[in-house]
Parts: structure tokens; sequence; C-alpha cells
């Protein structure tokens, strides 16, 4: 089983880095990951060593089923939080990495990648979403399953490696409008219910179908490869329970870390920094 404790360590320190950013050294070294999401948008920012020190991020509807859909929209938000931590940090950040939904390359990645460099960002590297995620995760062999808000990746990691990844149409935003159809709630009150953590114990329950939607996306995507170990991360995984849910409709042990909204982001910060070192 892979061990949570350093990536935990430092989801914990981005955590608290939100609105509290350090100050930096001029000519400091940092590296960040922009995660367009259908739900949110989030840009982390490690340093050097890989160390977190700044996360900002802003609710956003500008994705649906992995794919922007208003283009303008996004790049607001892209370049107000670079703005933002750029203010608490007082430096100027340059180097980003981005990530989109896997095979969705031809399609979106142009257009992710005009967003970053739309905020004023050079881009390091272009990477899928679960596989920025095991940058972080650092699973050996088993399944990363990134639940968004719009879709459900899955990367296949064999030996460390990154074998496959897969995509599919099903995410938060389905399990919102089940909420939303079974309590009689527009929208936005359903999302903001479900994203409440007292209220997860009667949520699961009701989004139980569309959680074992997810899973037998999982389930497909894993079928020709020996797996064992499933980490679930993305926002829609912050539901409490999903995972013996998953579980259960697997019969493979399901994991996952704390914060697993803030895995992709900060595993992408992590890939901007390889990047840039692999290329010197």
């Amino acid at each position: 089983m892979v061990d949570f404790s350093e990536s935990d360590r430092k989801l914990e320190q981005l955590i608290a880095s939100e609105g509290h950013a350090p100050r930096q050294a001029e000519g400091a070294e940092l590296y960040c990951g922009l995660d367009v999401g259908t739900a949110f948008i989030v840009l982390a920012v490690v340093d050097a060593a890989g160390e977190p020190v700044a996360c900002a991020y802003r609710f956003a509807d500008v994705v649906r089923d992995g794919m922007v859909v208003d283009y303008i929209g996004a790049c607001d938000i892209a370049r107000e939080l670079k703005a933002e931590l750029e203010g608490q940090l007082g430096v100027e950040l340059v180097h980003c990495a981005a990530a989109i939904p896997p095979g969705t390359e031809n399609l979106d990645g142009g257009v992710v990648r005009n967003v970053a460099e739309s905020a004023g960002f050079e881009v390091s590297a272009m990477l899928d979403e679960p596989t920025a995620a095991n940058l972080l995760i650092g699973l050996s062999d088993g399944a990363v399953v990134d639940i968004g808000g719009g879709t459900t990746g899955v990367s296949i990691v064999q030996g460390g490696r990154v074998l496959e990844s897969v995509d599919e149409s099903t995410g938060g935003t389905h399990l919102t409008l089940v909420l939303a159809g079974a309590k009689g709630m527009a929208f936005a009150e359903a999302e903001a219910y479900k994203r409440e953590p007292s209220h997860h114990a009667e949520v699961l329950p009701i989004v139980r179908p569309t959680v074992d939607k997810v899973a037998t996306i999982v389930a497909r995507a894993i079928a020709p490869y020996d797996v064992d170990e499933v980490v679930l991360v993305g926002g829609t995984a912050e539901l409490t329970g999903i995972e013996q849910r998953v579980e259960k409709q697997l019969g493979i042990a399901t994991r996952k870390p704390a914060h697993p909204m803030f895995v992709t982001p900060l595993g992408i910060a992590l890939g901007c920094l390889a990047a840039e070192r692999g290329g010197r």
C-alpha cells in the first residue's frame, strides 16, 4: 500500500499557505501548477525543493465534461490567481505546467495551454490529470483515479510508470444534478449542500448510483491489468465515504489522501519543477 504520510504533509502545507504565502527572496525559483477544472480553477506553487509555498483557487463554471467552454472566463481567473499569489509572494511567477483529462490532448490541450499563457506564464509541460496526481502520491503499482467535476480519469501504474490513462464523462456535476433532483434544489444550492462535510452522510446514499457509475468506469479501465490498489483524488473524492463505496463495488482496496481536491494541482506544480530541471 502506498504511504500517504509525505503527500499528506505536503497537502497540509499547501492548504496552510492559502492566503498566507511567505514572501520570497528576489530571484527565488518557483514552479506553478494550473488545474482548470469543472468546479474550480486552482493554482499551486512549489519551490526548488518541491515544497509547497502558495495556493489560490476560485469557483468556476468554465469547463464542461472536461472541455473548456468559457475561454475568456478561464483566462480571467487564471490571471487573477497569478496576480493574487504574486502579491503575496513578492515575486513574479513565470514557470507553469497545466493538465487536462486523459485522451483530450488533440481537442483541448492547446486551449488549456493558451489559458496559462494568457495569464503570463511560460508553459513547461502539459500533463494528464491522474498522471500529474501520481507525481505527488507516488503510487508504484495500481490505479490513480481523478474524479473531477465533469469526468473521471484513470491512470494505470506499474513499476512507477504510467501504462495507460483513460477518461470518461461522469463526475461531481452529475452527483450534484442527482442531489438537486432528489431534494428539489437549484443546482447551485445543491452544489453548496454537497460540499458541506456535515451533509455527507445524507448525500452519499442519494448519489450512490452515480458513485457506482464511477466505480464501473474504474473497473472497465483496470480490467486488462492486475490492479490491487486504487487511489482516489479530485474534488469529488472529498465526499466522505466515497472510497468505501468504490472499494465495495470493485472488490479492490481503495483509499484517498488528505485534501484530494488539491492533489492534482500540487502534482502539476511538481511536474513543472521536473520539466524545468529536466530541461537544464
